[in-house]
């Protein structure tokens, strides 16, 4: 679940970080009377799910009503990379002598949080580890220990950052990590994290990914309101299932995350293009299962669909039970393509058997399955 800018800075003042006092608007009056409220002069931004806002125009500073006015009505209805600006962020101008990158995130290979801090903020991370690796100072952190403030110095130094603001980039640090950890959050970045010429070190801007497997623990029904989908993924989304659109033309269904990545791999292998990323989890009963077939059949770029299934704690006949009652409710359009495999699997693909057909093929492995998928794909 990825915040928007205001909700990150709302999300990190929760945890003590300094953010910039401002207001979320929507309209033009609203824009000029938070302008009032936190005082002239205030920057203007638009709060979209995108990069680049400064390059598209989506950030503006106003020293007086007139300018608010001017900016707010450019601003909102603008389209950037995509995301049309619905809501604008007024926020009090800061005064900046020094601009920082820091965030924090997961190494998944490592095992590890990681930290990365670099004295060259307010521009795109990606382009410093290429234009100027040395820069970023990185620290893996075992969730187990924690970020000790011991360690958080020593990375401060490493960076290079200003001496006259150790202290403070270190507190703000430490802060940061808690925020990363107890809140649940993929990842937490500040970009650009500032020294204001009063020698407070600030966070200007917030950038926030949560991880919605932790959302029962939190109240995010404000953040989800926010999420931008497209209705494919709103159709998967009331139905709970974990699902991303893509652009190709094989639908695909699998249960659990890594296989479903796997065939995404495996059907690009093939020689195709899936249409989606859609996890059923564990259960691949008749209802889950009904689910996402009517979500996949809803796409009208879907030509084919693979269904790969490996049975671990669910058995093989349960999951053909569940896909046979499935394909009962739904009137599908595409071809499918079936691979069982895992526990119970010949008995779950001697149950399929009787209902196979040019429309409902099974395949003993993935990579033929994929291969068929694609094929038929491209036939339709």
């Amino acid at each position: 679940m990825d915040l928007l800018e205001f909700q990150g800075k709302q999300f990190f003042a929760q945890f003590g970080i300094p953010v910039s006092d401002g207001r979320a608007v929507t309209s033009v009056d609203e824009a000029l009377a938070a302008a009032e409220a936190v005082g002239y002069p205030v920057v203007v931004k638009a709060q979209v799910h995108a990069g680049g806002r400064g390059k598209a125009g989506g950030v503006k500073l106003a020293n007086n009503a007139d300018e608010v006015r001017e900016h707010a009505g450019n601003i909102l209805g603008l389209d950037i990379s995509g995301h049309i600006t619905r809501t604008l962020w007024i926020e009090i101008a800061s005064d900046i002598a020094e601009e920082y990158y820091a965030s924090f995130t997961l190494d998944r290979s490592a095992k590890k949080h990681l930290g990365m801090l670099s004295k060259e903020g307010g521009v795109e991370i990606e382009t410093v580890a290429v234009e100027n690796p040395d820069a970023i100072a990185k620290i893996w952190i075992d969730p187990v220990d924690g970020l000790t403030e011991e360690v958080c110095r020593a990375w401060v130094l490493a960076a290079k950052l200003n001496p006259d603001v150790t202290d403070g980039a270190v507190a703000l640090l430490l802060k940061l990590y808690t925020a990363y950890v107890e809140g649940d959050a993929d990842l937490a970045e500040i970009n650009p994290l500032i020294v204001k010429t009063d020698g407070n070190v600030h966070a200007l801007d917030a950038k926030v990914t949560l991880d919605d497997n932790a959302e029962f623990r939190h109240e995010w029904d404000d953040y989800a309101a926010t999420q931008v989908r497209d209705v494919r993924e709103e159709a998967a989304h009331e139905k709970g299932l974990q699902y991303v659109g893509l652009d190709g033309s094989v639908g695909i269904i699998a249960n659990g995350a890594g296989l479903a990545m796997s065939t995404l791999d495996v059907v690009n292998q093939a020689g195709g293009e899936a249409a989606n990323f859609l996890d059923i989890g564990g259960g691949a009963n008749a209802d889950v299962m009904a689910g996402a077939l009517q979500v996949i059949n809803d796409d009208p770029k879907v030509k084919s669909i693979f269904i790969n299934i490996f049975g671990g704690i669910t058995r093989g006949e349960e999951v053909a039970k569940g896909i046979i009652e499935a394909l009962s409710r739904v009137d599908i359009a595409a071809p499918i393509v079936i691979r069982l495999d895992g526990t119970n699997a010949e008995e779950g693909r001697a149950l399929l058997e009787p209902h196979l057909s040019d429309k409902l093929q099974s395949k003993p492995t993935m990579l033929e399955a994929a291969a068929a998928a694609v094929a038929l794909a491209k036939k339709n």
